[in-house]
């Protein structure tokens, strides 16, 4: 206990510092300590009042999650909330860092608040498919209202404190250490006298139209039932006295925890946090990244370089005429003056970046002292070894030369330069300012050292690194390819891309692949597709999706794709020139026509997914299911909520999946064929999540 909760007098005052570092997390011996300290304090002759504050930088991050699915550990946190909020003394929180979830809970079991500028609250367990569950939504719409309740338990978003306090959430802000102004503050509140204060003894917050605003949440969540719960939880602080609206509070948190959305996204939780943990990296130094080269300076290019330049890194863009050179700098101006607006960065920073850390040039000569080049040029490989042989010749010893390529062999790439050893796959999404996603694409011969450094760059441009092995299309890109293909097969059976668009998108997907492909560019599939065929030595081919790119319709970029946009982007309706084209096809391949349900849709797709991604983690091109499971989330937009596909794989069953996976082998039996990893889980009843560890 005396680890956990230090206890220390200030005349009158008890002084109780939470001690859990890395951000107090509120593990049972914390729990434990703050009712044993209460009660200590209560004991002790001549105390008058209980100051509770944090340890550390923070006040308190949270419950300890990793303590979620075990046994209850009394006390529970709502228990001890309970305690401190009964006590006959006068309790008080000072708040510094951050206190969120449990430590906001907290802080509203406290009778008064009192926070430095600097602190943040919130209620983040949204993004753990949970509801607040120990009496964050029941305290806190007393304090600060129903809409403002409702505004943080299903945003999870951080407010300030001096948010706060406007809210009425926080009672003074004032700047200074913590604890010292914590215990000026209860000097200040016994000195005039003030009274307890149980925020559940405060009037109910007003009543609002519960059902409109229920419906409304749910449709803004995409799916993600947990928002939409918590108006239910903040609708019984209202209309139960507070001790049923604990009740239901709590019913509502337990049937969360113990449903699929919830352990989809704590196993993303904690695969973001283990993604880039490798533990052939451990102990080794990365190379120097003050320095990075950036050749092309197209949507791809312009992205990368931002990145790096909000990073502090000084950059040098390279294209090939001073026009081209302009164009791109226009590119990362805009970039950078999106980061300005959203306060990114200040206005200094801004001006400092492109006056003095960005150089755009025509000449490979400027990537002499660069520690790093990304190449972001046409993705094709004759190119790509025209520019990693002048690399070759005009970097310096010891600079990482890297491809952003999404599909070609990088280990033919390196094979062409006369330093194999510093030559890796980096392979962003576009816009790569934005996109979190990063493949560490690493060839057989990348040094160890290398592999390092790209996963250094990673984590100074914020991105989530996965460490992707040598395949058409790495992860990401090779499991896109195959679900898409399930898409199409789809299409030739008797769906209509639409039909499928509008399934996938209930299921969670942001957008459906046929949304994605006029997003990203029909133009990209089609060159993949005419490269494939060229290397099978295939020709006169030409299906109903190249039909359409020979007409010039490449997507959102041209106006039409699967989608007219006449009207906007956002205004997509169906474009009438599509169902005739496939038509001909489904014709001329006398493919036997069903109809689809939106189950089997979602059940077709994601077996195909599924099946793929079991491959790639056999064959070892991902290390673990879980680098998978991240590949997919922060790169081609599965819903968080479902943790991955071989997460939900997991949850929905690989036993009743690898039978519908043969089934479907009746007739495509190649495509079809059970990947050798999960036909080996299901014959020793193991799951995917066996192998992450």
């Amino acid at each position: 206990m005396s680890d956990t909760v230090a206890y220390d007098r200030h005349g009158d005052i008890a002084v109780l510092s939470i001690q859990n570092p890395p951000v107090n997390a509120l593990s049972q011996a914390v729990r434990a300590g703050l009712v044993a300290r209460v009660a200590q304090a209560e004991a002790e002759e001549g105390v008058r009042a209980v100051l509770i504050t944090g340890a550390g930088r923070a006040f308190i991050a949270g419950a300890d999650i990793t303590e979620f699915g075990k046994p209850p550990m009394e006390p529970s946190l709502p228990d001890a909330i309970d305690r401190i909020e009964a006590s006959p003394l006068l309790v008080v929180a000072s708040m510094h860092g951050v206190s969120l979830g449990g430590g906001l809970e907290v802080a509203l079991g406290c009778h008064y608040r009192i926070a430095v500028p600097s602190a943040r609250i919130g209620l983040p367990e949204v993004f753990l498919g949970l509801i607040p569950g120990a009496g964050g939504t029941q305290r806190l719409p007393r304090l600060a209202g129903a809409m403002a309740a409702i505004d943080m338990a299903t945003s999870g978003r951080q407010v300030g404190a001096e948010e706060a306090a406007q809210m009425g959430v926080i009672d003074v802000v004032q700047d200074g250490d913590a604890k010292e102004k914590g215990i000026a503050y209860v000097e200040k509140l016994l000195s005039d006298g003030a009274p307890r204060r149980p925020v559940s003894e405060m009037p109910a917050a007003d009543a609002i139209d519960w059902d409109a605003t229920y419906e409304a949440v749910l449709a803004r969540a995409r799916g993600q039932i947990a928002p939409a719960e918590a108006v239910r939880a903040i609708q019984a602080s209202v209309e139960k006295p507070f001790g049923e609206g604990m009740l239901a509070e709590r019913q509502i948190f337990w049937d969360l925890l113990k449903g699929d959305q919830s352990k989809g996204m704590i196993h993303a939780f904690f695969s973001e946090r283990a993604v880039s943990n490798l533990p052939e990296l451990k102990g080794v130094t990365p190379r120097n990244l003050d320095h990075i080269g950036v050749i092309g300076g197209g949507t791809m290019g312009a992205g990368i370089a931002t990145a790096a330049l909000l990073s502090g890194v000084h950059v040098t863009l390279l294209e090939m005429t001073g026009d081209a050179g302009e164009a791109a700098r226009g590119r990362i101006t805009g970039n950078l003056a999106g980061a300005l607006k959203r306060g990114k960065i200040s206005a200094e920073q801004h001006e400092t970046i492109l006056s003095k850390a960005l150089q755009v040039s025509t000449d490979y000569a400027s990537l002499s002292d660069a520690d790093l080049v990304i190449e972001a040029v046409f993705e094709d490989m004759s190119v790509k070894k025209q520019v990693f042989t002048k690399l070759d010749e005009v970097c310096k010893a010891g600079a990482i030369l890297a491809s952003n390529t999404s599909y070609l062999d990088v280990t033919e790439i390196a094979a062409c330069t006369k330093r194999p050893q510093d030559v890796i796959g980096l392979h962003f999404f576009s816009p790569a300012h934005v996109m979190k996603l990063l493949e560490v694409v690493v060839p057989d011969e990348t040094a160890i050292d290398v592999v390092a450094t790209g996963f250094a760059l990673g984590k100074k441009l914020n991105k989530i690194s996965v460490r992707a092995g040598v395949c058409d299309g790495f992860i990401g890109n090779r499991i896109l390819s195959t679900y898409r293909q399930a898409a199409d097969q789809m299409v030739m059976q008797g769906a209509s891309p639409y039909a499928i668009d509008t399934a996938l998108e209930a299921f969670g997907f942001a957008m459906g692949p046929f949304a994605v492909a006029d997003l990203a560019g029909l133009d990209i599939g089609w060159a993949v597709r005419k490269r494939k065929r060229a290397e099978a030595g295939i020709e006169g081919v030409s299906t109903y999706a190249d039909k359409m790119c020979e007409a010039g319709n490449f997507g959102q970029k041209t106006g039409k794709g699967y989608y007219d946009y006449a009207a906007g982007a956002k205004a997509r309706v169906p474009n009438a020139d599509v169902m005739p084209l496939i038509e001909v096809d489904r014709a001329a391949e006398g493919t036997p026509q069903r109809s689809f349900t939106d189950a089997d849709i979602v059940r077709y797709y994601m077996a195909a997914m599924v099946n793929e991604s079991a491959k790639v983690v056999g064959e070892g091109i991902a290390r673990r299911p879980l680098d998978v499971d991240m590949t997919l989330l922060f790169g081609y937009g599965f819903p968080r909520y479902r943790g991955g596909p071989l997460k939900w794989a997991d949850l929905v069953g690989l036993d009743d999946l690898l039978a519908d996976i043969r089934s479907y082998g009746d007739t495509m039996p190649d495509f079809w064929a059970p990947a050798p990893l999960l036909e080996t889980l299901v014959a020793e009843g193991k799951t995917f999540a066996t192998l992450n560890t």
